[in-house]
């Protein structure tokens, strides 16, 4: 139920449109300005009030509630056309800031997600990169750039979202050493347990963390609301975390015992960490 100090920080309408959207689940701006009798400037900015208190998902060109869709979404993976306009904006943003840190000349692996297609986007004007993914979608980005080579990982690739994963995936990974590693998960505990939903992606992003010397992982802050049931490992496996939110403070803590450094984009000035 909502309680009375979120009600304070949103008025009727926007109390209204929250209901209107976990009674649908979704709702796009063109359907909710007419419903409102409002125009879709001002239906954008509600949901991105809604959003920024998490109480609705932003997607391009509307919101979900969270959870709201199916219950059954909150144990199984979100479609990857969904996850593709989920919290978009803030992937750019750490997509952008994870390229920074990696730099020119060096060679790094690339895993599967969304946020690491974004991360892709943003090294594409690196020079000297040498670069090995299970991600196609990723491939395809960087091959683009002829001062990157772009090597594939082999196995079976997922019709649904263009990742390789598998046994001779995994053996492939292991015939490498790398200088980076850019990862993501499904959920993240305030424990600091990373989770995904299938077990030979799993494998392969272990696999990819264990053959590189330095990891970042790059999450947007909706992983925290996330569930996801196969264990991917602890954050003491990475040495960055990037998210476009200060996390919950348990989390910054774990980061700071484990000397990961935390970089969230919101107060980027009070990074954790070394």
């Amino acid at each position: 139920m909502q309680n009375t100090s979120v009600k304070t920080r949103i008025n009727r309408r926007q109390q209204s449109l929250l209901a209107h959207i976990r009674s649908n689940g979704r709702g796009d701006v063109e359907s909710l300005s007419r419903w409102f009798k409002v125009t879709p400037q001002t239906i954008r900015r509600d949901l991105n009030m809604l959003g920024k208190l998490r109480l609705v998902i932003r997607v391009h060109g509307g919101a979900i509630a969270p959870g709201g869709v199916s219950r059954s979404e909150q144990l199984v993976n979100l479609d990857y056309s969904t996850r593709s306009m989920l919290s978009q904006e803030a992937k750019e943003a750490i997509g952008a800031r994870v390229a920074q840190i990696i730099p020119n000349d060096a060679s790094m692996f690339i895993n599967i997600g969304t946020t690491t297609e974004s991360v892709a986007r943003h090294l594409t004007d690196h020079i000297g990169l040498f670069t090995i993914t299970n991600n196609i979608n990723i491939a395809n980005t960087l091959r683009m750039s002829d001062a990157i080579k772009v090597m594939t990982a082999g196995g079976l690739v997922r019709h649904e979202d263009g990742g390789i994963v598998g046994d001779a995936t995994e053996e492939f990974i292991n015939r490498f050493k790398v200088d980076y590693a850019v990862i993501s998960c499904s959920a993240l505990e305030t424990d600091g347990t990373m989770l995904d939903f299938d077990t030979r992606e799993v494998k392969v992003t272990q696999a990819i963390v264990r053959n590189a010397r330095s990891v970042i992982l790059a999450c947007d802050s909706t992983k925290f609301d996330r569930k996801a049931p196969v264990r991917l490992g602890s954050i003491d496996m990475v040495n960055y975390v990037v998210l476009d939110e200060s996390p919950p403070g348990e989390f910054a803590d774990i980061c700071m015992r484990s000397e990961v450094k935390l970089i969230a984009l919101d107060r980027e000035v009070r990074s954790y960490g070394h």
